[in-house]
């Protein structure tokens, strides 16, 4: 039986805007083309971003209360920290998955050595909703290392994946998710043509971050910069361009289809509940991160 493909109904162009201490996105969503792709609140564009000696930034102490954050690497390095007391790094093709449920103090921030000296950002940060019965979860980090992030390929060899949610091609994904979430990183030479499976419970979106790529059973060509919306069907067809090689970030998540407040850094279901997560941080109940003058 063949699968019902699914078009693209949408395309939202990414806006660039200054996040944290000033560092520059490139931002799909949310914005004034797309809100949001339910059950992901936001996509973040880190870079790709050339600093100096003394230049770089990031995103200093700040709170986090009622959903995830993904933070995908692919070139650079960032350090972290938070009032938990868990210190980590990730690096190129690393991935940490954080869930931030009940309240933390976290701190993003490119590493010292490329603060001192110098160097090349390009990542991203996806923000992933909790539904109300997960927003009070205790918070929980995955940090998988490149090496440890599945990867398959087409029989041809002329589409290539990293799969670091959900499934593609054989390759399952070692990331464990709250809910069914697919979250993909595909390379596509020209003349690439692969077709997936993807249930009908999902909704499904594709932001394609270099090169352009083609989708659906139409081949809607979608460019560098990109989010195109996916709309209902049982599958998702990915065709390389011409000319050039595309990659792209394929992301699907199960509707959670609750009301959502956010604003800045907490995201909760109902606008008094947003008012006690800034009570609760204003009175220190996330805590603070604590470091000693070698950490600063």
């Amino acid at each position: 039986m063949s699968l019902r493909i699914r078009d693209v109904v949408r395309i939202a162009t990414a806006h660039r805007q200054r996040e944290g201490a000033g560092f520059i996105v490139r931002r799909p969503f949310p914005g004034f083309e797309l809100d949001m792709v339910d059950p992901f609140l936001l996509l973040d564009e880190m870079g790709p971003a050339d600093y100096g000696p003394g230049e770089a930034v990031g995103a200093p102490d700040h709170p986090h209360r009622g959903f995830e954050t993904v933070t995908y690497m692919l070139e650079g390095a960032f350090e972290h920290e938070d009032s938990a007391g868990y210190r980590g790094r990730i690096e190129a093709g690393d991935v940490q998955w954080m869930t931030a449920g009940a309240g933390i103090v976290h701190s993003e921030m490119p590493a010292r050595e490329i603060r001192e000296k110098g160097g090349r950002v390009h990542g991203f940060q996806l923000w992933v909703n909790l539904p109300a019965r997960l927003k009070m979860t205790r918070p929980r980090y995955q940090e998988v290392p490149s090496s440890r992030i599945p990867t398959a390929q087409s029989e041809d060899g002329r589409a290539r994946v990293r799969v670091i949610a959900g499934e593609a091609l054989g390759a399952g994904a070692v990331i464990d998710t709250h809910i069914p979430i697919v979250f993909q990183d595909w390379t596509l030479d020209p003349g690439a043509d692969v077709t997936l499976p993807l249930s009908d419970r999902l909704s499904a979106f594709v932001y394609v971050f270099q090169g352009s790529a083609r989708l659906g059973s139409d081949g809607r060509l979608v460019h560098e910069g990109q989010a195109a919306l996916l709309g209902p069907g049982e599958g998702v067809r990915l065709r390389g361009a011409e000319g050039e090689t595309g990659r792209l970030l394929l992301l699907a998540g199960e509707p959670i289809r609750e009301p959502v407040a956010r604003y800045g850094p907490f995201v909760m279901n109902t606008r008094e509940e947003l008012l006690q997560a800034f009570m609760d941080f204003e009175a220190g109940r996330f805590g603070e991160i604590t470091r000693t003058a070698e950490r600063k």
